[in-house]
């Protein structure tokens, strides 16, 4: 090979090395700073899916084990039964606030009292839906858990991703500054980075944002059904609390 021809070939490969846009490539080139503003996209973005796959399996167990427990209870078996089933494996949160309704009950009329008065009656059916409600703002508390990280991911992303155009942007015209060419040699790898720094931002944002309006929806329609489980369980005790009074 003449060396003319050998300086072309290497010109060439240089060339192509430098227009390189591959997804590796460009964080390869990136600064630290956009690199950084990468890898934290990435993390969130890796994240926020585990979050939500665990969430997504989490809210569908929730609503198998609520139809289980609500068929064993509306099926007349005896509540007494039923609590000593589940007093120690209590599984879900609906069989939870069912037994802290019913230690509250046994807590009083377990030892077989059969005179209960107004006041005594009206003070064991507070703390019963006091326990009961206590019980639903716990696991609702625990359900709610990495909810605040999504919503932060699907709110902060886009602006960090900017954040990367940005700098990018500030990279490609410290480059034609030095270089004192405007050819798009010059500049599409800044130009590159920061466009990719603003997808990475958006592919963090936007399951994130899904994600945590879904969720979000769920969870106040599983706390709205443990509300009216504990209106409904909390009733069938006033009645019960009733005849004892009777006796």
């Amino acid at each position: 090979m003449d060396p003319a021809t050998a300086i072309q070939a290497t010109a060439l490969a240089g060339s192509h090395a430098a227009h390189d846009l591959s997804v590796w490539s460009l964080f390869l080139q990136a600064d630290l700073i956009v690199k950084t503003i990468m890898l934290i996209l990435v993390s969130a973005s890796v994240w926020s899916w585990a979050i939500i796959f665990d969430k997504w399996m989490t809210f569908k167990s929730l609503d198998v084990k609520a139809n289980k427990f609500e068929n064993s209870f509306w099926s007349g078996e005896a509540l007494e039964k039923i609590y000593k089933r589940l007093q120690s494996k209590a599984g879900d949160p609906m069989a939870r606030t069912f037994c802290a309704g019913m230690n509250e009950w046994n807590l009083t009329v377990e030892g077989g009292n059969t005179g209960i008065d107004g006041d005594l009656r009206a003070g064991l059916q507070q703390r019963i839906d006091r326990a009961m409600a206590t019980s639903i703002n716990r696991e609702l508390n625990l359900l709610e858990k990495y909810m605040t990280f999504l919503g932060t991911v699907g709110s902060t992303a886009p602006f960090i991703g900017l954040f990367g155009t940005v700098w990018g942007i500030m990279n490609s015209f410290s480059a034609i500054a030095s270089a004192q060419n405007t050819s798009l040699a010059v500049v599409a790898p800044g130009i590159a980075q920061a466009l990719f720094a603003t997808a990475l931002g958006l592919v963090a944002a936007i399951p994130a944002v899904v994600a945590y309006n879904k969720f979000s929806t769920d969870l106040g329609r599983y706390g709205d059904r443990l509300e009216a489980f504990s209106a409904e369980f909390g009733s069938i005790l006033g009645r019960h609390l009733e005849q004892q009074g009777k006796r």
